[in-house]
């Protein structure tokens, strides 16, 4: 059941994010960030994934960063570093947001807070790694996927993208399960080296799906 609701994650994310991107620049950088913070609030449980333990935000992480890697390609540099810092603005907006609702004292006929205790209480240090974390990987994705696109031409967008995505995605799980999951997980190896596969799994699901983008969208002038 596991593995059935995982590729109709990667679905739904992929769907969402190209009426994001037919919708326009706006409405891709607030799919982004949405999924930044989704990815930090869901990385805390873990599930069953073809006998490994994995965490259950890979799906967002890497859709995050596809989302970059299209504003980057379809409205230039500059607003793929807007949405960058869109994301992290939404990050810290929601932990602070977060430690705030922890510090309201429940009435005796509550029965969330030890929910919310549970869900939010190592929010601050995964957002600092992911903070960390986000802000290397991304600086990378995004002048190499600039890079591949001045370099190689005829390299196709779904190509520089799933490029771009695998290099960047093993740097971000080596970082983030040691500055983030660390203590936290039952195997910290099994979540870095399945974690990985699952989104090399995503990337190449994904990447002839990329490759049907430019059918989906309007024309650039339309989206601006």
């Amino acid at each position: 059941m596991n593995e059935l609701l995982f590729f109709v994650q990667v679905l739904t994310v992929f769907v969402f994010g190209m009426i994001a991107l037919r919708a326009g620049k706006s409405a891709l950088i607030a799919w982004i960030s949405l999924q930044a913070v989704l990815a930090n609030l869901f990385v805390l449980k873990q599930m069953t994934f073809f006998g490994f333990h994995i965490t259950c935000s890979d799906v967002f992480a890497i859709g995050s960063i596809l989302g970059l890697n299209l504003l980057r390609e379809y409205f230039g540099k500059q607003a793929a570093v807007k949405g960058l810092w869109a994301c992290f603005f939404s990050m810290i907006f929601f932990v602070a947001m977060a430690q705030l609702h922890l510090l309201y004292r429940p009435s005796p006929f509550d029965t969330a807070q030890g929910a919310y205790q549970t869900l939010l209480s190592p929010t601050p240090r995964l957002l600092l790694a992911s903070l960390a974390v986000f802000f290397i990987v991304q600086q990378i994705d995004l002048r190499l996927f600039s890079y591949l696109k001045e370099k190689l031409t005829e390299l196709p967008m779904a190509g520089r993208n799933a490029v771009s995505l695998t290099l960047s995605q093993f740097l971000d799980t080596v970082l983030f399960s040691y500055l983030g999951l660390y203590g936290l997980v039952s195997s910290l190896w099994d979540i870095i080296a399945i974690s990985f596969l699952v989104k090399l799994l995503i990337i190449s699901g994904s990447t002839p799906l990329i490759a049907l983008s430019k059918r989906i969208v309007r024309p650039r002038e339309e989206l601006i």
